[in-house]
């Protein structure tokens, strides 16, 4: 067999024109390969041991303003031809979309710059599992703790070819390794749970594995011996674990189907202040070894840094093409996904930028309030922005925590959320959505 009719860019230009033989007007797709090893310990023992390989193309067609989309795992020469013999009829019979497109040739990217995603290769399997068992090993020895549910560790590589009939193309590689553990620990009967767990490009970048069981252990101990809150209005910090949660029901609310649907709590907000002034809130591509960093959106158009909310002011929707057309704007660079399938509307690396003071500095300016630590089940009308989440975290009084709290609902509505929000000087880069501890002063708090 020739490199020809192996190699996934040359594969991927048969396919698009084994398309627009068929009868296609255009078409894009993607072929992924991936690998990776996980591996799970329980009570100081390997419990299993996981390799994963998987390969898959994604093909979207269009015709006129109708398109379809199919996927497989069959990159042989029969396989690929039924896939677009297939899409096309499918394209053919569905209703028209007059939003679909490829991007015009004009606004592809050009000059693609270098990113290193790479992670750090293949890791043993026994230098997994010894990482595993340090943080099992770690969290046991911190008193009070009971057990570790779960704990394990894994890598993995993924390459990603697309391509377009527009004329784009591009190649990806990307790889990240692994840890976490969730701990339960016990008092007088009472057990409560918490974890901790890392994801990152590469292992330097995280803590090492006696740290990570450490902050586990001492997370779940210290929420032994919860109360009850009487119901009443106080202020509220999120932790930085769980602040990043707002961040998205910011972007959901900017996201340009959201606002062409008219179902965002924010649709009538472009160019005014959302945020108080000096919040700035940043999307960056280009981060180094950053989770959600790339090259081009989902469309194969340019990225750049950008401020999504600049000194507290909303500075633009998130769009796409298909989006954008609706709004009768132009696109900017937010498609998601895409090359196989209808694009989507993401981000790459947002973060709220840090405030000025620490947490412990605001809980000492407001004198009393809750420590959100965890979240479940949140609500949000996207319409209205009224807002619900259960949650558990820690009462504090004189700026000094003094008990764990459970079973609370706060509540609020989140543009006046967003208006009275105050950032901390804890931001930490972990993922794709990254903030500080922030504080929220005035919300609802349903207790006992």
């Amino acid at each position: 067999m020739s490199k020809s009719d192996t190699d996934p860019a040359k594969l991927l230009e048969a396919l698009l024109d084994q398309c627009k033989t068929a009868g296609a007007t255009d078409a894009d797709a993607r072929i992924a390969r991936g690998r990776g090893v996980s591996v799970n310990v329980r009570e100081g023992k390997l419990e299993d041991i996981e390799r994963s390989e998987s390969q898959g193309v994604a093909l979207r067609c269009l015709f006129g303003q109708r398109q379809a989309h199919v996927s497989g795992s069959d990159l042989s020469a029969d396989g690929l031809n039924a896939l677009a013999e297939r899409c096309v009829a499918m394209a053919r019979a569905v209703p028209e979309d007059p939003y679909c497109g490829l991007a015009p040739a004009e606004d592809l990217a050009r000059d693609l710059p270098e990113l290193d995603l790479s992670g750090d290769g293949e890791i043993s399997a026994e230098k997994l599992e010894a990482d595993a068992l340090s943080a099992e090993a770690t969290a046991l020895n911190v008193d009070g703790v009971k057990s570790v549910s779960s704990c394990s560790a894994g890598w993995d590589e993924t390459e990603r070819w697309v391509a377009a009939t527009n004329g784009f193309s591009a190649y990806r590689f990307g790889g990240s390794s692994g840890l976490g553990l969730a701990v339960v620990a016990e008092r007088d009967g009472a057990m409560e749970r918490d974890y901790d767990s890392w994801s990152t490009r590469k292992v330097v970048d995280r803590p090492k594995p006696e740290e990570i069981g450490l902050e586990a252990a001492t997370r779940a101990v210290a929420r032994l011996g919860s109360k009850k809150i009487a119901s009443r209005t106080a202020p509220v910090i999120y932790d930085r674990r769980v602040s990043s949660s707002l961040l998205g029901a910011f972007l959901g609310a900017i996201s340009g189907p959201s606002v062409a649907r008219g179902v965002s709590f924010l649709k009538d907000q472009l160019g005014e202040a959302v945020f108080a002034s000096g919040i700035d809130v940043i999307d960056d591509p280009f981060r180094p070894h950053g989770i959600g960093s790339r090259s081009h959106d989902g469309e194969g158009r340019p990225l750049a840094e950008t401020r999504l909310i600049d000194n507290g002011v909303l500075t633009r929707w998130l769009l796409n093409g298909s989006s954008a057309k609706q709004l009768g704007l132009k696109p900017n660079g937010f498609a998601s996904g895409g090359f196989g399938d209808p694009p989507g509307v993401g981000t790459s690396n947002v973060y709220l930028q840090s405030g000025a003071k620490s947490p412990a500095e605001l809980m000492t300016d407001v004198g009393e309030g809750l420590l959100v630590t965890d979240m479940f089940g949140p609500s949000i009308n996207p319409n209205t922005g009224d807002y619900s989440v259960g949650v558990s975290g820690f009462w504090f009084e004189g700026g000094v925590v003094v008990h764990p709290v459970s079973e609370v609902t706060i509540a609020g509505d989140l543009p006046d959320m967003f208006a009275r929000l105050v950032p901390a000087s804890d931001l930490e880069f972990r993922g794709r959505r990254d903030a500080p501890s922030v504080l929220i002063e005035g919300m609802t708090i349903a207790g006992s």
